[in-house]
């Protein structure tokens, strides 16, 4: 009842007068006004400092519980299936609805972020999508899910863009790639949250409170935000980053427009390359959040909560990766991305390899293979995902960059969720009342996803920097 309501209302919501509701939204939504009155002196670097790190770590948690919104339906696959609930296609359906309302909405809330209040947009795409997550845990209706949770990508969706936004604005070129990738690790604590405290929910009472759990946490993620994100340094007093660490990029935009920044962004080559190459990293990323608890269950062996336990361990390692890959980048490479992007999109490849082809029987070398595939995808996410788009992109449309390579990412995802599902009820038999699952060649399908990314990832090399 609560999921029809809430579909009902937001259904209510769309037949107002558009006119107002895009005048009430411009208003809602407008960037923070930027301060004529400058902080100087000792408070100024006091302040700024303060403020960096506030707006670091709301953005990093926030957005880490914006994926606990985004997969909780990934560890209740099992008991819907086994309740009659829904079939596995159903399932790949109700998946890449999420993804490709995902996929087209963060490219147009890229463009929209750029001209908005960051804050206020992040909070409110996290407020709906921690709704819809308690309306589900009312529901086993099959388009009540597709709907609802077709719905929620494009909330999540609102989620990304603004804190990537919000890293540009307040770090520099010299120090974003550390910081990006700590940042990075947002991914991985929602990850493994879901997979521990989800799982653990699901285990003790039942599929629905997988939802309501997130939804809560949701909740708890949208007052974090809204207290301690802030929309840019000028709306503060303050002046830019670049000022406040001399920091200046090579190639300056400082002369053009938003629009004429976001045009240069969708004529770059470089940026659509990037896209490719992550969508086809997503592709072995989703595979195994997506279904790598069911793999395990259904052809390994494993329970739930120790599926659920191995699949987090990729979420754990994961931070390792997303905190190495800045640092090695800055500190390495300076502040090139290309080399180690290929040595980590070799090691995806590898890892999936000995995950997927190891039979079963083997407890530690498949939670070995999950710490090198946690590792390789965090640099990943962290790289393809959006920091050499950023880099190569101007500030004033980073969102817009963002936003390309998230329709692609998402995009591949979306076709992965569908294909993966079909794939696997295709290739289930029952024997003696036993279900049994072949995954060969779904196998190979993962894997050379992995194997194109990393390969396509060498034709990015001779881009330049800009502010």
């Amino acid at each position: 009842m609560l999921a029809w309501f809430l579909f009902v209302s937001l259904l209510l919501i769309t037949t107002l007068n558009y006119k107002q509701m895009i005048f009430w939204l411009r208003n809602f939504f407008k960037p923070a006004d930027f301060h004529q009155e400058k902080i100087t002196g000792d408070e100024y670097k006091q302040k700024y400092n303060k403020l960096r790190w506030s707006v670091f770590l709301s953005a990093t948690f926030g957005y880490g519980l914006y994926y606990v919104c985004r997969l909780s339906l990934n560890v209740i696959k099992k008991p819907l299936i086994n309740g009659g609930y829904l079939t596995e296609s159903q399932l790949g359906i109700i998946g890449s609805g999420l993804f490709f309302s995902y996929a087209i909405g963060k490219l147009l809330n890229g463009f929209l972020a750029d001209r908005s209040n960051i804050q206020k947009f992040m909070a409110a795409g996290l407020l709906v999508s921690a709704l819809i997550n308690l309306a589900l845990g009312f529901t086993s209706s099959f388009i009540i899910f597709a709907l609802l949770w077709g719905i929620n990508g494009w909330f999540q969706s609102m989620g990304p863009t603004p804190a990537i936004i919000s890293i540009t604005r307040w770090f520099s070129n010299k120090e974003r790639g550390t910081y990006y990738g700590f940042f990075s690790a947002s991914h991985n604590i929602g990850e493994a949250t879901t997979f521990i405290v989800t799982a653990l929910l699901v285990t003790t009472f039942g599929w629905q409170w997988g939802f309501w759990g997130a939804g809560i946490l949701g909740l708890i993620g949208v007052v974090l935000i809204s207290i301690f994100l802030h929309d840019s340094p000028q709306s503060k007093g303050l002046p830019s980053v670049a000022e406040f660490k001399n920091d200046f990029a090579t190639v300056s935009t400082a002369n053009k427009s938003v629009g004429a920044t976001q045009l240069e962004v969708l004529k770059n080559p470089f940026i659509w390359i990037l896209a490719l190459s992550s969508a086809f990293m997503y592709v072995s990323r989703y595979a195994i959040n997506s279904w790598g608890i069911l793999f395990l269950e259904t052809h390994k062996g494993y329970t739930t909560l120790l599926a659920s336990s191995i699949i987090s361990v990729s979420s754990i390692s994961g931070i390792v990766g997303n905190i190495i890959s800045g640092l090695i980048s800055d500190k390495f490479f300076k502040g090139k991305r290309n080399m180690p992007a290929l040595i980590f999109g070799v090691l995806n490849a590898i890892s999936l390899t000995i995950f997927l082809l190891t039979p079963p029987g083997y407890f530690w070398i498949d939670t070995l293979s999950m710490v090198l595939f946690g590792l390789a995808i965090g640099v990943l996410i962290c790289f393809l995902g959006g920091l050499m788009a950023v880099d190569i992109a101007s500030k004033k449309a980073a969102g817009t960059a963002v936003g390309i390579v998230g329709i692609a990412s998402y995009i591949g995802a979306a076709i992965q969720d569908i294909v993966s599902g079909s794939l696997i009820q295709k290739n289930k038999t029952i024997v003696d009342g036993i279900v049994h699952y072949n995954f060969t060649q779904i196998s190979f399908l993962w894997i050379g996803a992995a194997t194109i990314s990393f390969l396509l990832a060498l034709l990015v090399w001779k881009a330049k920097a800009k502010d």
